[in-house]
C-alpha cells in the first residue's frame, strides 16, 4: 500500500537552490550519526563512567549504555510525530532550524556531564535525559532532511539526492569512529577515561553552528509553496503506508547497526579484540558502506529503487552468518577479515542509498514530513535502537556468538518480503 505522490513542483529548480538544499539537509544527519557513532564506539568507556556503581558489574553497565541508547531511538517518533506534522502544516525550514538548535544542545552537554563518580545516581539519568532530546531531534531530522532533498531535486534524480542522508550518515559514523580512534591513540586509557571521551561531543558545537548557517539560508521547498490546498489521505491510508514503508527498511536499519555501529563492542566482548582493532573493523566496514550509497542512490533512479534494495537485503540474509563465522575463525588472516566486514557494509550501503527516496516516493507532500520521518524512526527504534540491547544481552544469556548474524538476517529476510510488494517511480 502506497499513497499517491504528489506535489512534484511544476517548474524546474533552479541548480544551486538544489544544492543547497543538499548541504543544508544533509549536514543535520552528519551530526545526528556522528554522535550516535561516538557514543555507539565509546559505550564501554561510557558505561565505566555512567553505569557502573561501586561492585557493579561491566557486562550489566554495558547493557545499561545500551538500554540508555535504545531509549533515544524510541523518542524518534515522538519527534517525528510532533515536528513532522509542524513541518508538514508551516514549513520544512523552520522546523529543520529548530530541530538542528535541539540536536546540537543536547550533544555538546553530554560532553559536560558529571560522571557517577561525582553525582552519583543522578549522572545516569541526566546522560538519559539528553539522551531523550536527542532521540526527539533527530526524530524531527530525517522526514524534513529527505523531504528537502528529494523535493528540490532535479527530475530522475530522487534517487542520487535522497542518497546522500544515507551518505552523510555513513559520513557521521565515520568521523566518530575517526575520532575515537585518534583519541584512543593519543591518550593513555586513563587519560581516555577520565576526560577524552568528553571531547567527541564537545566538537559537537561548531559543527551545531554551522549546520545553523546553512539552514538558515534555505529556501522553502517548491512542493510546500504550492501546495496551496494540499489533500490530507486518510489517517487509516497513511498508517498501512507507515507500516509498510517501515518494513521494507527494517533489514537496512538492523544490518546498519549490527555492523556498522554494535561492531566495536561485540569483537571486544565476544571475540576479545582490543579497541584499536574493534576501531579498525568499524572503520573498514562503514567505508564500505560509505562506497556503495550514492552509486546505488544513481542505480536506482535508472533501474527502480526494489531491485537495488532487495539485492541488499537478500544478500545480507544469505551472507550474515559465513561472515560473523569468517570473523571467529581464528586462522583467517586480518586482510580477509577486514575484507569482509568491509564487504558487508557495502551491502548494507546498497539498501541505504535509495531507500530515502522509495520512503519519500510513498507519502504526498501534505504528510511527507511526518510519513516518511514515522517510518525510519518507527523501523530504527524497533531494529536499530535496540540492536545493542538485544544482541548483547542475548549473548550474555545464551553464550551464542551468532546472535548479530541471526539478528542481521532475520530482519532483511522480512525486509525483503516487504520490498516484493514496491512498484517502482524510476526516473519521475
Amino acid at each position: 500500500m502506497t499513497v499517491p505522490v504528489r506535489g512534484t513542483p511544476s517548474h524546474a529548480v533552479r541548480p544551486e537552490h538544489s544544492r543547497r538544499a543538499l548541504f543544508a539537509g544533509s549536514v543535520g544527519n552528519f551530526i545526528e550519526w556522528y554522535e550516535f557513532g561516538v557514543y555507539g564506539y565509546l559505550a564501554t568507556v561510557i558505561a565505566a563512567r555512567f553505569f557502573t556503581p561501586e561492585g557493579g558489574s561491566e557486562a550489566e553497565a554495558l547493557v545499561r549504555t545500551y538500554a540508555s541508547f535504545a531509549l533515544a531511538f524510541f523518542f524518534r517518533p515522538v519527534g517525528a510525530a510532533l515536528f513532522g506534522r509542524l513541518g508538514d502544516r508551516i514549513g520544512r525550514r523552520p522546523v529543520l532550524v529548530t530541530v538542528i538548535v535541539l540536536m546540537t544542545a543536547a550533544t555538546t552537554l553530554i560532553g559536560a556531564l558529571p560522571t557517577y563518580a561525582t553525582a552519583g545516581a543522578l549522572a545516569p539519568w541526566l546522560l538519559t535525559f539528553l539522551r531523550v532530546l536527542q532521540g526527539l531531534s533527530a526524530g524531527g531530522e530525517f522526514g524534513g532532511a529527505v523531504s528537502v532533498m528529494t523535493e528540490f531535486a532535479p527530475p530522475g534524480r530522487r534517487g542520487l539526492y535522497g542518497s546522500w542522508q544515507s551518505f552523510t550518515v555513513a559520513l557521521g559514523l565515520l568521523a566518530g569512529a575517526a575520532v575515537a580512534a585518534v583519541l584512543a591513540t593519543v591518550l593513555t586509557a586513563s587519560q581516555l577515561a577520565d576526560w577524552g571521551w568528553r571531547v567527541p561531543f564537545l566538537l559537537t558545537l561548531p559543527l551545531g553552528l554551522g549546520a545553523l548557517w546553512l539552514r538558515l539560508r534555505l529556501d522553502e521547498t517548491p512542493s510546500f509553496r504550492e501546495e496551496r490546498e494540499p489533500r490530507r489521505p486518510p489517517g487509516g491510508e497513511v498508517a498501512r503506508a507507515i507500516a509498510l514503508g517501515a518494513a521494507r527498511i527494517m533489514g537496512w536499519a538492523a544490518a546498519g547497526y549490527a555492523f556498522l555501529v554494535v561492531l566495536p563492542s561485540y569483537l571486544q566482548n565476544s571475540l576479545d579484540a582490543t579497541f584499536r582493532q574493534a576501531l579498525l573493523a568499524t572503520v573498514l566496514a562503514n567505508l564500505g558502506f560509505a562506497a556503495t550509497i550514492v552509486p546505488a542512490g544513481l542505480l536506482s533512479d535508472r533501474v527502480g529503487r526494489r531491485p537495488v534494495m532487495l539485492t541488499g537485503a537478500v544478500l545480507v540474509a544469505v551472507l550474515a552468518i559465513p561472515l560473523l563465522d569468517l570473523l571467529q575463525d581464528g586462522g583467517t588472516s586480518n586482510a580477509v577479515k577486514g575484507a569482509a566486514v568491509c564487504a558487508a557494509g557495502a551491502v548494507v550501503g546498497l539498501m541505504a542509498g535509495p531507500g530515502p527516496a522509495m520512503l519519500s516516493e510513498m507519502f504526498p507532500t501534505s504528510v511527507r514530513y511526518t510519513g516518511l520521518g514515522l517510518a525510519y524512526s518507527l523501523s530504527n527504534a524497533v531494529f536499530s535502537g535496540c540492536a545493542g540491547l538485544i544482541i548483547t544481552k542475548t549473548i550474555e544469556r545464551t553464550g551464542s556468538v551468532d546472535v548479530p548474524a541471526y539478528y542481521a538476517a532475520a530482519a532483511c529476510a522480512v525486509s525483503a518480503l516487504a520490498l516484493a510488494t514496491l512498484r517502482d517511480e524510476k526516473g519521475s
